[in-house]
């Protein structure tokens, strides 16, 4: 689905009518999830079938290769999500501290500093850099409206090669637009810094825990069907009182544990 049949939908005047129009789209997308996880495992069997090494494909992809290995399977089925987990997984348990520690925050990487720390061997990759229609949780976030186009920093990470985090980076165009926050690849030294150089200087946060059901998006990539979530909102906030920077971070709620601290000293966007 694009942006503009999401723009579409946000603009239907009746309420039920839209609320239908966003039903049937979250029905189709979800076939069409279903679908291109069969298309893609049975890609991934024929160039086996072809003498390709498994290894190659992962490199080719950009993923491990025990990623393809989950690919293969996540097709293989009626296609009925399970109820719960099919094999026994690698026990990983993550640490995500709530809040977190400025000095940890202010890293070159939050996720790689805080794994590194618990003696993990982590990974990361980038996902997406572009515009797309804000959810509703992240407009109201940001102070826009439900629909309307912000731009997106999305990553993956991985601790001893099991799938853990996808973290969404939004920012308002009128904020990140024609910046660095929507330049391809990670910002370096530090997102923090690219938001600094802006000229914007943190004020203050706010910090929202919700668990759910993983969505086929978040169960095929972190490889949890028929499992659960925790969804960490944090929205940054300015001195000028304009929301800058909101994190949506995705957790495996099996794989995490959240320590949970005294807010203390200044923090960061």
């Amino acid at each position: 689905m694009d942006a503009r049949t999401l723009h579409d939908i946000a603009a239907i005047e009746e309420p039920l009518e839209r609320a239908r129009a966003a039903s049937n789209a979250m029905a189709t997308l979800q076939g069409q999830s279903v679908e291109l996880s069969r298309i893609r495992r049975g890609a991934i069997v024929e160039a086996q079938g072809s003498g390709m090494l498994q290894d190659d494909i992962a490199r080719f992809l950009g993923v491990t290769p025990g990623r393809v290995s989950q690919m293969k399977k996540a097709g293989a089925s009626d296609h009925k999500a399970p109820t719960g987990p099919t094999e026994p997984r690698p026990r990983v348990l993550v640490q995500r501290a709530l809040p977190t520690p400025p000095s940890t925050r202010g890293s070159k990487s939050l996720y790689l500093t805080e794994a590194e720390q618990q003696g993990l061997t982590p990974e990361r990759k980038m996902l997406f850099v572009g515009q797309e229609p804000a959810s509703e949780h992240v407009a109201t976030g940001l102070r826009v409206e439900p629909g309307q186009d912000v731009i997106a920093r999305r990553k993956m990470f991985w601790a001893n090669d099991a799938p853990v985090r996808i973290s969404t980076s939004y920012f308002r165009t009128d904020v990140g637009e024609n910046t660095r926050l929507d330049g391809e690849g990670f910002v370096l030294p530090t997102l923090q810094a690219a938001i600094e150089d802006l000229g914007h200087r943190f004020g203050h946060a706010t910090e929202t825990l919700t668990c759910r059901p993983a969505t086929p998006y978040e169960a095929d990539l972190l490889d949890i069907p028929g499992e659960w979530v925790v969804q960490i909102l944090r929205v940054g906030i300015s001195t000028d009182d304009v929301p800058i920077h909101a994190l949506e971070t995705i957790c495996a709620a099996t794989r995490h544990v959240f320590p949970i601290g005294q807010a203390v000293g200044a923090d960061q966007f």
